[in-house]
């Protein structure tokens, strides 16, 4: 497992907002290593985990939808393009409020090797996802009122779709 150390701080952070998190031995396939979607909250298995960061990812598709869609969510997420961006917006900003790096998100093995690419552009202000996290009632970013708010991306004003 790559960056060992970030795992509780991300399982901490992840109950905080009220995502549940169970950690247990996964038997059989995943779709990423070491991690199942399960009726609206996320396992993962420590042993087979390979990289916390993405704790964060799926954690991300879970909280950008509203809860009665969350609490359907089991195995595979087939999420459309506009939701997987919103994710990625979402992570950013969970790795942001955290104090990760960048490279624990978006890291080498992930992200169709589009990970360099995402910390550059998240990193320049260049973001994606976040039209959706504003619509969806969690940030402030378009408005004219978001310039100078507290709540402004990557701030959140909630984790957690409403």
């Amino acid at each position: 497992m790559t960056e060992p150390a970030s795992l509780p701080l991300i399982v901490g952070f992840l109950r905080r907002i009220g995502l549940v998190v169970d950690e247990r031995t996964l038997a059989g396939p995943t779709f990423l290593p070491g991690i199942r979607v399960e009726r609206g909250g996320l396992v993962f298995d420590p042993y087979r985990l390979a990289h916390p960061g993405d704790l964060l990812h799926e954690a991300g598709h879970l909280a950008v939808v509203p809860p009665g869609q969350r609490a359907a969510m089991d195995g595979a997420i087939d999420a459309d393009p506009g939701e997987e961006m919103a994710a990625i917006a979402w992570s950013w900003a969970a790795a942001q409020d955290l104090g990760l790096a960048p490279e624990t998100l978006f890291h080498a093995d992930g992200y169709k090797g589009g990970s360099d690419a995402l910390i550059e552009n998240f990193r320049q202000g260049r973001y994606i996802g976040v039209p959706l996290l504003e619509w969806r009632g969690m940030t402030d970013w378009q408005q004219p009122s978001a310039q100078h708010s507290a709540t402004r991306y990557p701030a959140m004003k909630r984790w957690l779709c409403p």
